[in-house]
């Protein structure tokens, strides 16, 4: 559980991250990976999907007339089938590495738990 908050909470930090990832590593091998590898391997998969999703909310129309929190937790939800191949490796990478079912849960709670703030701050940000 605290390496699952602190993989969300490393939504809200802006890093540069490395976008290679070993993810042919069999299962084995990530059992004996230590936890802070394990997050090493997941972050950019984390930063692949929430960069998909706020590319897609940054383009839809209806952010501009309406930059609630509730309008964009709507956008987020509406971005999800577009990012859906990021989204899916972020899950299937954090079940090889935390067991079956770990994904899911990740994503239903530490994820979307900070990704409306994350996203709201990056489309705010003029780059």
């Amino acid at each position: 559980m605290v390496v699952e908050t602190l993989f969300a909470a490393s939504l809200v930090v802006n890093v540069s991250l490395d976008t290679h990832m070993p993810l042919s590593i069999d299962a084995a091998a990530f059992e004996q990976m230590p936890a802070r590898e394990k997050i090493a391997v997941l972050l950019p998969l984390v930063r692949r999907a929430t960069d998909c999703i706020i590319r897609k909310v940054k383009a839809d129309p209806r952010y501009r007339s309406d930059g609630t929190p509730q309008a964009i937790n709507a956008l987020i939800v509406d971005s999800f089938p577009a990012c859906r191949a990021p989204v899916r490796a972020m899950i299937d990478a954090h079940d090889r590495m935390f067991g079956s079912g770990s994904g899911e849960a990740f994503l239903r709670g530490p994820y979307l738990d900070v990704l409306p703030a994350a996203v709201e701050r990056e489309v705010k940000t003029p780059r």
